[in-house]
């Protein structure tokens, strides 16, 4: 059944990340599929080394050549779990974060809520390792390794970053999407994408059972309670607040609208 999906699809260069959140949305065509950091898929996209890449949303604003697939994301309404603030004191007396930077979408996120709901001016830097021996009092972590740290210190506080862009705005938050280059794409490939979401939707039990990092628990948990893999009305609102707020901040930086397409 698996490879039944894609089986039309074989030269099709699709690029996804390495991370539990984009399982649902690859089932079945795993192995058409290359994975990258969301930042290195970025760089593959725009350099036309891939197709379709499951992109952070950031990267659509910055390139208006790309169209963008309805129905499918990694997005939340919420608490996100994986995309957070780790602090040990207070948040209101931060004054430096380290950032993993494997995501874009992230970090301007970030920004975002430290500018307009925590009202924080502190010093961004990178996060110097991610072996966590002696890690620094406040870091933005994202995906797996962010999962693995919070589920195992207890000796640090966690801020969502999906939780706090709901509070703020009452809107879903998008992640990554898929952006496809129409130039590239073969016929199909859309609806391919899209069998798979629905696919993999239904059989996140399977997913959940396969999967071997964190615990059954865990990973039931993510991907049916904070996860969520829609991109329909209200995402593309919130998409378009997020746009808004970046061009707020940055207003000489280009900030393209998304096209979007069905499958």
């Amino acid at each position: 059944m698996q490879s039944a999906i894609g089986n039309r699809q074989s030269a099709t260069r699709i690029g996804s990340v390495p991370y539990l959140n984009s399982k649902p949305l690859i089932y079945g065509i795993e192995d058409r599929v290359s994975l990258h950091a969301p930042s290195q898929l970025a760089e593959l996209l725009h350099g036309g080394k891939l197709d379709a890449a499951l992109v952070p949303i950031v990267e659509c604003f910055a390139h208006d050549e790309y169209v963008v697939l309805e129905g499918a994301s990694i997005s939340c309404r919420g608490p996100v779990f994986s995309v957070f603030l780790a602090h040990r004191g207070p948040l209101p007396k931060v004054k430096k974060i380290a950032i993993d930077q494997a995501s874009r979408t992230s970090v301007l996120l970030l920004d975002v809520i430290l500018r307009e709901k925590l009202r924080l001016n502190a010093e961004l830097s990178p996060l110097p390792s991610y072996d966590f021996e002696g890690p620094p009092d406040t870091m933005l972590l994202i995906g797996n390794p962010a999962i693995r740290f919070r589920t195992t210190r207890t000796d640090y506080q966690f801020y969502d970053l999906g939780q706090a862009w709901w509070e703020l705005t009452g809107l879903p938050f998008v992640f990554a999407a898929w952006a496809i280059r129409p130039s590239a794409s073969k016929p199909g490939l859309s609806a391919m994408l899209l069998r798979a979401k629905r696919a993999g939707v239904a059989h996140v039990d399977e997913i959940v059972a396969r999967e071997t990092e964190f615990t059954a628990e865990i990973r039931r948990r993510y991907l049916t309670q904070h996860i969520r893999f829609e991109l329909g009305a209200e995402e593309k609102r919130g998409i378009a607040t997020f746009r808004g707020l970046l061009q707020k901040s940055n207003p000489r930086q280009p900030v393209h609208d998304l096209r979007y397409i069905t499958g």
